[in-house]
């Protein structure tokens, strides 16, 4: 019978989900991600991934569109240095042009802002992703804390790109 009640309490529960996002933080938030966007869109288009890197904490979880993880922004820094460097002026880069926008907005705490950030190749085929970005204010500041990055493909059946689901 004790299996039975916490059973129905957490129906309960469920049934009373909360809504944490914060109305009055909405407008800070929509800021700080468009700024979060804005900036990576600076690194991304002059290629420098010290630009890019601006916002990432000194102890950022990163997660890339492949599956890898990391933590910390030293060897997430080098890899984006990588990614964006230039072999010759001849040869293309390595990052293609894109147009980073914001996607969706959350403010679950104050301090916090949860964000969707889409990375859209401006040239056909190109790599495209969506972005998952938790971001933390220190002293003033905001800071990247972690990101989840999702390549997007489309697939037959596949939700539209701005489908909430």
């Amino acid at each position: 019978m004790h299996n039975s009640d916490s059973q129905e309490r957490l129906m309960e529960e469920i049934a009373q989900r909360v809504v944490l996002d914060d109305p009055a933080a909405r407008t800070t938030a929509e800021n700080v991600a468009a700024e979060l966007a804005a900036q990576l869109q600076r690194g991304g288009d002059t290629l420098d991934a010290d630009v890019y890197d601006a916002w990432f904490a000194a102890d950022i979880l990163w997660g890339s569109p492949y599956g890898a993880t990391l933590t910390g922004f030293e060897g997430l820094n080098a890899i984006h240095h990588r990614l964006m460097g230039q072999s010759s002026p001849l040869t293309a880069p390595a990052a293609p042009a894109s147009r980073f926008e914001v996607v969706s907005v959350l403010a679950p705490a104050p301090g916090v802002v949860v964000t969707h950030i889409r990375r859209q190749a401006l040239v056909a085929d190109g790599f495209s992703e969506m972005a998952l970005y938790v971001l933390v204010e220190r002293a003033g500041r905001w800071w990247l804390a972690a990101a989840q990055n999702t390549p997007i493909r489309q697939a037959d059946g596949a939700l539209p790109a701005s489908a909430g689901s």
